[in-house]
């Protein structure tokens, strides 16, 4: 695995050494528009994926992408997802419905890859690159959540919450709000804690504005996405510190920032309308989930389908002949996309992102926190992946890339910070 893995590189068409240092200024410039438009996805698809389809051609050719036998396997690894779902589309009733599903998955994939060998070309930098632009669609997103959820301005109601009062923001889906907003949250709070209430003046402003867009958002898989990615991030950050200093530093600002959940949390909770939806919402089983045809109902279907289907039965062919929604559940979905083949490899993916994951907190030991930031939300992601149909969140593929982009760089060249902080 190491070898294949390995970080031999190579840029493609030696771009770097034709290119000028300003054209190279614009392509990056490039990359953070793209990620920054992640804000607006009113409908598919996005002002996003007309630009990332850019930036995957750009990208390479201007020598801001590095591929490495370690790319080409991750590569390898979605194109036998992709072959599985094409092979399991031929098994459904209808081929266009089952075709395009599988024509955005390629997509995605091929971006993840290509942002990954961005990361890797220049972790540090690329890393705060797209991260700076993803913290700019999220805050986005959830100041046009909040304007419309409290009806700051004529119309932003409807715009920007749906009609069952769930603030959706800039996004069509309440549910995707809410978990989009997760990791960048986690880079406010982690920016909070490495900078100081001072001096992280800004983050001190971006984190309850986060924490309330995917609270208002009202979706029990962003909760425990939001939960268990703060819970894993704090674990982390507590397990890599350096010393005794920086866990009481970091102990107290989580103490903070708990405190500051819980007061946001109070203060939505004191709006009539909020209290009634969260009591409703709140509930880990809601009357659409049980029964024959409820979610539960279906996702048992979804398993003897998948079990007795090896060559899967094609993408969205469940909803279509089988059940009156689809699986609400990744994995099983997958299998039933891709079939065993493609089901098992993007499990193994998910699997062997999370363990390159974690050797990337262990090597980074005492950095900056950005590397428990990426595993922590991509954790929360995988889970919420149990509940919810992830394999379409552009964020997801987005976060992936940064971690193996980071993991298979070099030690002396990904984002490594040390000093006072480690003191």
């Amino acid at each position: 695995m190491q070898a294949l893995l390995g970080a031999q590189a190579a840029t493609f068409g030696d771009g770097s050494r034709r290119v000028s240092a300003g054209i190279r200024r614009l392509g990056y410039l490039y990359a953070w528009v793209t990620i920054a438009s992640g804000a607006i996805v009113f409908s598919e698809p996005a002002p996003y994926d007309a630009l990332m389809i850019g930036a995957i051609l750009i990208l390479p050719v201007l020598g801001l992408a590095r591929f490495t036998s370690g790319i080409g396997f991750y590569l390898s690894l979605w194109t036998l997802v992709v072959a599985g779902g094409f092979v399991a589309t031929a098994q459904a009733g209808i081929l266009d419905a089952p075709a395009k599903h599988m024509g955005i998955t390629l997509y995605l994939a091929v971006s993840s890859v290509v942002m990954a060998a961005f990361v890797l070309d220049r972790p540090a930098a690329s890393v705060r690159l797209i991260m700076s632009a993803y913290v700019f669609a999220a805050l986005t997103a959830a100041c046009a959540g909040l304007i419309g959820y409290f009806n700051l301005l004529p119309g932003a109601a409807e715009l920007f919450t749906e009609e069952f009062g769930r603030m959706r923001g800039t996004f069509k889906d309440p549910n995707v709000l809410g978990a989009f907003v997760v990791p960048a949250l986690l880079y406010a709070l982690n920016r909070l804690i490495r900078s100081g209430a001072v001096r992280g003046a800004f983050w001190l402003l971006a984190t309850p504005i986060l924490l309330f867009a995917s609270v208002l958002a009202f979706s029990r898989g962003a909760w425990i996405n939001l939960a268990v990615s703060l819970l894993a991030y704090a674990y982390f950050s507590f397990a890599t510190a350096q010393s005794q200093r920086q866990r009481l530093k970091l102990v107290l600002y989580l103490m903070v920032a708990a405190i500051l959940a819980a007061g946001v949390t109070a203060a939505a909770l004191t709006i009539p309308e909020v209290s009634e939806l969260m009591g409703q919402r709140a509930s880990l089983q809601q009357p659409y989930d049980v029964g024959p045809e409820g979610r539960f109902g279906g996702q048992k279907k979804a398993l003897d389908l998948a079990l007795t289907h090896p060559l899967g039965i094609g993408a969205l062919e469940f909803g279509r002949a089988y059940h009156h929604e689809d699986v609400h559940e990744v994995y099983l979905s997958m299998f039933l996309n891709s079939g065993w083949l493609g089901g098992t490899v993007y499990l193994a993916i998910v699997l062997l992102t999370l363990w390159l994951g974690l050797q990337l907190l262990v090597r980074d030991k005492g950095g900056d926190g950005v590397s428990a930031v990426l595993v922590a939300a991509f954790i929360g992601m995988a889970l919420e992946g149990a509940v919810v149909d992830t394999d379409h969140w552009r964020h997801f593929y987005l976060i992936m890339a940064m971690i193996w982009g980071m993991a298979l760089a070099p030690r002396h060249a990904r984002w490594h910070t040390r000093g006072r902080e480690a003191e």
